[in-house]
């Protein structure tokens, strides 16, 4: 049981993993293998879309990880197995790559009205900053309110990256998905639709998204006067005399 809970605690993103098993050998599986001389059509999109979706629900189980946009990604490789196998027209795969980060935005705008706010939880969170330490200090500095302003705009840039997604999702389906669903030519469509919305949507979003949290950081440093290692959750601090023997 302690093992369990050490590796929830301790497990960090594995962005060249999930890269690979996410999204170059399921391009690959796809786009190489979906001709009748090897796997077909239906067997190559079943063999290439399990490699994310076994992924997803291991990560979701193994690290406890449930989160709502990790369920999302889950439905998503879902619908777009069932578009392909059940021969759904092309256009409802276009729908459904704009609507699950539409949803996300949407979500994250939703989250504003309520105590939880979503761009709390993913970049204002104790597991990344000492945020009783910044609030104990703008508390002091009577500049609690104007942060709270500043936390809003923050989460308006934030569900507008999910919009550039939607948006670039929707034109880069339309634009190389042409083909019949449930065909060879689709399955190397969807591969390459695939490796190609990587560098044209996830790495822009990416820099959208490091943008935000620099104009969140540099709010605080305004507000608080601390640096950025004065208030960096001692969970990301390196700690001193770390060695390989304290993990024996």
């Amino acid at each position: 049981m302690s093992n369990t809970n050490t590796e929830t605690h301790t497990h960090k993103p594995r962005p060249w993993v999930d890269l690979l098993i996410s999204i170059i050998i399921p391009s690959a599986i796809l786009m190489k293998l979906s001709g009748p001389e090897y796997l077909g059509p239906a067997a190559a999109l079943i063999v290439g879309l399990a490699f994310p979706l076994s992924w997803g629900l291991f990560e979701l189980v193994r690290y406890r990880k449930y989160n709502f946009i990790a369920v999302l990604g889950i439905i998503s490789v879902g619908l777009t197995g069932g578009i392909g196998l059940l021969s759904l027209d092309a256009q409802w795969l276009a729908i459904k790559e704009a609507a699950i980060p539409a949803i996300i935005g949407l979500a994250v705008l939703i989250s504003t009205r309520t105590r939880y706010p979503l761009v709390k939880t993913l970049l204002y969170n104790p597991a990344v900053l000492n945020v009783d330490k910044i609030q104990k200090k703008l508390e002091e500095e009577g500049t609690e309110d104007v942060f709270q302003e500043r936390l809003l705009k923050a989460t308006y840039f934030f569900a507008g990256t999910f919009l550039f997604s939607s948006i670039m999702n929707y034109i880069l389906a339309k634009w190389i998905v042409t083909s019949p669903s449930g065909t060879t030519a689709f399955n190397e469509e969807l591969g390459r639709m695939t490796l190609v919305s990587y560098p044209m949507i996830a790495i822009p979003s990416m820099i959208m998204m490091i943008a935000i949290f620099y104009y969140l950081w540099r709010s605080i440093r305004r507000l608080t006067g601390y640096s950025l290692e004065e208030v960096l959750s001692s969970q990301v601090e390196p700690q001193p005399g770390h060695s390989d023997e304290t993990s024996r």
